[in-house]
């Protein structure tokens, strides 16, 4: 109840803050995830109106298959040819930076490209960022919060690095920015959400126009599409290695629909087949449920306000809520909160059953509900549906939680080292 007073009921009093969006200012700017008010609802409108449209989804679905069938597969085809250990983690981070600017910015960075020895490229744009958002998220963890703004202006230490990583991610945007904006204005195909942004805009004389709005948000979305799937996809598999028989049940279901659908073995699914994964939606989804990418997040309160349990809060006060705590707590969830039950969101149909995004906050609710939702699903189940048919993950060290990297979003300490086996079909490798 009282998240929901916080997301829904009571949203306007109760936005990020000055201090909040000053942490993060240099690197994100204005852009959705770091403004309020009537700069946070331009945003909010616009991008709400292109993420409704079909052929966005379509154009989603398409680079997720190119990347799983193009880099994904091959790459855990060679690493388990080879005997190779690779970090799961650090491939899923790959695998949704080149996604994510794809839809952002119809660019492929190529960070899953690799050698005959399973090697993985680099990416001075994917390492600025990296380092960016990690070294922006430090700045929240200062005993003296003015510290980092003194190390800023004397440009000293991190402040340092973070300022040259942040002017790469900018650079880099604002040249693709101006590059669009200059070609073919004519005939610009709005697929990924630059030229849609562009086109949504261009009649438009304000600054919601100007090449630094568009960079804000579009770096944004890549922020939120790099981090947050990565991490659950990490948790995932971590979580599915412990428990065999959660695997066997999502392979059962996806030979069911490839028969339903009359689809060969190892064809990409497609939007309408991901629909009909219930087990395998609600599997993710309770991975989300332990592990949230956004673990915790913050608002302040701008009038003295009572919450529905009876607490007071005093103007100027600022307001955690932790998805991560919520979801093992016993009142939420029942004795078995720790367990991994992907079960308990179905119901006696076996169909996936949604709850309220304020006892399950992992996207969000209300007015700032996470307009990535449906796309990080359809992300998440394309990669565990090919995954799962084709390879056993063995987790190294799987007895053993990872420890938890809190940055911007909870990652996974030291990654998620894997070996890699394929899978026999019918007696044959």
């Amino acid at each position: 109840m009282n998240v929901e007073h916080i997301f829904k009921t009571n949203f306007e009093n109760y936005p990020k803050g000055d201090w909040i969006i000053d942490v993060l200012h240099d690197f994100l700017g204005s852009g959705i995830f770091n403004s309020d008010g009537e700069l946070w609802k331009v945003q909010r409108k616009t991008a709400s109106f292109e993420f409704s449209k079909r052929s966005l989804r379509n154009f989603v679905m398409e680079t997720v298959q190119q990347e799983i069938q193009n880099r994904l597969l091959p790459l855990l085809q060679i690493a388990s040819e080879t005997n190779k250990t690779v970090d799961l983690q650090d491939i899923f981070e790959r695998f949704a930076f080149d996604n994510v600017c794809m839809i952002a910015f119809n660019h492929d960075p190529s960070c899953l490209v690799f050698d005959s020895s399973c090697n993985l490229s680099s990416s001075p744009f994917a390492f600025a960022f990296e380092r960016a958002a990690n070294l922006s998220a430090e700045r929240f963890r200062y005993a003296l919060p003015f510290l980092w703004k003194i190390k800023k202006l004397f440009n000293l230490g991190s402040e340092t690095i973070l300022r040259q990583s942040i002017s790469t991610v900018h650079d880099f945007a604002m040249n693709i920015i101006t590059s669009r904006k200059s070609s073919n204005k004519e005939n610009m195909q709005d697929t990924d959400l630059l030229s849609r942004f562009i086109v949504s805009t261009n009649n438009d004389n304000s600054n919601k126009n100007s090449d630094e709005f568009l960079r804000d948000i579009i770096v944004s979305f890549i922020l939120a599409g790099r981090d947050t799937t990565s991490s659950a996809l990490a948790w995932f598999f971590w979580l599915l290695s412990s428990k065999p028989q959660v695997e066997q049940k999502i392979i059962r279901e996806l030979k069911s629909i490839r028969t339903q659908f009359q689809k060969g073995p190892f064809e990409m699914f497609d939007y309408e087949e991901m629909r009909e994964m219930q087990y395998l939606h609600a599997a993710v989804t309770e991975v989300l449920r332990l592990y949230p990418p956004v673990a915790l997040d913050a608002r302040v309160c701008m009038e003295d306000d009572v919450m529905p349990d009876g607490t007071v809060v005093k103007k100027g006060c600022f307001v955690t809520y932790n998805a991560y705590a919520m979801g093992r707590l016993v009142g939420i969830w029942g004795r078995d909160c720790s367990s991994f039950v992907p079960e308990r969101w179905l119901d006696e149909k076996g169909m996936f059953r949604a709850e309220s995004p304020y006892r399950f906050p992992a996207f969000h609710g209300g007015p700032r509900m996470c307009l990535g939702k449906e796309m990080a699903y359809i992300q998440m189940k394309s990669i565990v549906a090919c995954v799962v048919e084709r390879f056993d993950i063995d987790v190294l060290g799987k007895d053993k939680c990872p420890d938890h990297l809190l940055s911007l979003t909870m990652r996974m300490k030291g990654g998620l080292p894997v070996r890699v086996r394929e899978k026999k079909i019918n007696g044959q490798d």
